[in-house]
């Protein structure tokens, strides 16, 4: 009985000593790392959209303010998220036997740099890219909205995994 407790007692202690603490939506972040800052993504594509770069931010910004508790600070957060758009691009997904594209691919890259000014072997410098298929019987601007809405919503879960939780 006594070894039972003494071995709870161990568990107990080994457990609270750990400095990094874990969430029900799987972060990892540890205690002392306290604030975010993260800056606007710019917008260096070839290829034109004007929201973009205002949705994807606002949704990374979105993102960690739900699933994490950070504060998001303007400059200096113990954590920073900064980045660019660097691709922005259709190409045919499917071909008919005719040659034709039956259905398109929008892609997006972003690269995305990552300091944690607490624990600088979190740190990273990667691109990420995500991508909607289209038929081809509709233009790009017809689908464009919808296509950008659920790649930034790809881009957002990659970007917030590989930062904070790890992945």
């Amino acid at each position: 009985m006594t070894r039972r407790i003494l071995l709870l007692l161990i568990c107990v202690a080994g457990l609270s000593s750990c400095k990094v603490s874990y969430s029900f939506s799987g972060t990892s972040i540890q205690e002392d790392v306290n604030t975010i800052s993260i800056n606007y993504i710019e917008y260096k594509a070839m290829r034109v959209n004007p929201n973009l770069s205002n949705e994807l931010t606002e949704a990374l910004r979105n993102q960690f303010r739900r699933m994490t508790r950070l504060e998001q600070v303007e400059l200096d957060g113990d954590m920073d998220i900064a980045g660019e758009i660097t691709g922005y691009d259709i190409s045919p997904a499917a071909v008919t036997a005719d040659d034709v594209a039956a259905r398109n691919k929008l892609t997006v890259t972003v690269k995305i740099v990552f300091t944690n000014r607490k624990y600088p072997e979190d740190d990273f410098n990667k691109s990420f890219s995500a991508y909607a298929e289209y038929d081809s019987t509709n233009t790009i601007d017809a689908v464009e909205s919808a296509l950008c809405a659920e790649i930034v919503e790809k881009l957002v879960e990659d970007i917030f995994n590989a930062s904070v939780a790890q992945w």
